[in-house]
């Protein structure tokens, strides 16, 4: 139904009819819209090219390509890099799509290098409180019946140095210790199972083959599900890098937990208290006394872009982008904030959201040039809640290091740049 009113202006100038019709149904306006998208598009296909747009130099329509190769590489006008130390590196993610971190780019960390492994000669042995000691070759494992899930693994130490004020520039400084990959092996239990646990049975030690011989105490009730022994990663072998030929997976628990190079696994009544959880891995607390056994990583979520060493070259429509993760489940909203936490608006969280793994959140925003604040914030399906640092700080004091997941803020200035802040 149609309506039509009348505009009178004042100035004397003649009358104009301004009619106001009902709007077309959204069916039919995205009909509409693909007739005429659909035209054009045959318009572009039926016309001959002007060549212009096409005349670029080294044409590759004018020269045979490259050949097939056994293993395939990046182009090389892509420069994605891990951020290496000697011990360590970290993942780009401000460079990375969707939620699987290439295998090339996931993080790594280890204690004194990585070791050389021959497959053929690599054994694990299973033993202390069990009816059987058993001893298995690789192939043997691979014969029990194959499982995969796609899950995150993140240091520990992931943001680490951000206790004391902002350190780091990028998002791959900062949060750079955490990746999510496809991961294949056995489950735990599986080969558990095979060595008949005694009742007292309770802990389980897990060792690696490195040379720092790295060791952790697990207890068995709260991995018995989940933990995989896994020898594959997105589609192919471990790397040596992240623990070929086995590795533990402990789905959402803090890296070290998941022992590389995995040889060793002994039942125990009780954990060992060996060095990587006793002087390593615990935190300080303001009375004295260290937090002990923190396995699980909390909820977290960073803005990789725009993000710290970025730049908006023009004000107008931004997507801010980033992940989202936790331990404990699935991520179950993010909401974002530009304005330092002043308020809140929710992000949209982009599928597959599974637990234990990153998951991809978006949030339409329009910058008008102004100095902002941005910030994300995430909440899993147990109710937590990220919190910012001032709250973690009064729970935890100054003198940690690990298990930081604070909300990260990012500041632009009104050139657009974008670095790393606190508030």
């Amino acid at each position: 139904m149609s309506e039509e009113s009348e505009h009178r202006p004042e100035d004397g100038r003649a009358d104009v009819t301004i009619r106001h019709k009902d709007p077309p149904n959204r069916r039919a306006f995205l009909v509409g819209a693909t007739s005429v998208l659909g035209m054009a598009a045959a318009n572009l296909l039926l016309s001959p090219p002007s060549g212009r747009a096409l005349d670029v130099p080294g044409d590759p329509t004018k020269v045979p390509g490259a050949l097939a190769t056994v293993y395939g590489s990046r182009s090389r006008f892509e420069q994605a890099k891990r951020l290496t130390k000697p011990q360590h590196s970290r993942t780009p993610l401000q460079d990375l799509q969707g939620i699987i971190t290439p295998s090339a780019l996931h993080f790594e960390r280890h204690h004194n290098g990585v070791p050389l492994i021959d497959p053929s000669r690599h054994r694990l042995l299973v033993h202390g409180l069990v009816e059987h000691s058993l001893i298995f070759t690789m192939d043997e494992l691979k014969r029990f019946p194959a499982t995969s899930r796609i899950a995150f693994v993140e240091c520990s130490g992931n943001s680490g140095k951000e206790w004391k004020g902002p350190k780091g520039k990028t998002v791959q400084e900062i949060h750079g210790l955490t990746s999510t990959s496809e991961w294949t092996g056995v489950r735990l239990s599986t080969v558990l199972e095979e060595a008949h646990l005694k009742p007292e049975a309770t802990w389980m030690l897990a060792e690696g083959s490195d040379a720092a011989a790295m060791t952790r105490s697990i207890p068995l009730d709260r991995v018995w599900d989940n933990a995989l022994l896994c020898y594959a990663q997105n589609g192919e072998p471990l790397r040596p890098e992240q623990g070929y030929p086995l590795r533990l997976l402990l789905p959402g628990w803090e890296g070290n937990t998941c022992i590389k190079w995995l040889r060793r696994l002994k039942l125990v009544s009780a954990p060992l208290m060996t060095r990587e959880e006793t002087s390593k891995y615990t935190d300080l607390m303001p009375d004295g006394t260290a937090r002990q056994f923190t396995f699980e990583m909390e909820a977290k979520s960073v803005i990789t872009s725009p993000s710290g060493g970025q730049r908006l070259k023009a004000s107008g429509f931004v997507e801010i982008r980033g992940l989202a993760w936790s331990g404990r489940g699935r991520v179950e909203k993010v909401d974002v904030s530009v304005d330092g936490g002043q308020t809140w608006q929710e992000a949209e969280l982009q599928n597959p959201i599974l637990p234990q793994c990153h998951t991809r959140f978006r949030f339409a925003w329009h910058w008008e040039g102004q100095e902002a604040i941005l910030q994300s914030r995430c909440t899993d399906e147990t109710g937590y809640q990220q919190p910012t640092l001032k709250e973690l700080i009064e729970v935890r004091g100054i003198n940690s290091y690990y298990h930081n997941n604070a909300i990260q803020s990012w500041k632009i200035n009104e050139d657009g740049n974008l670095r790393n802040v606190q508030v």
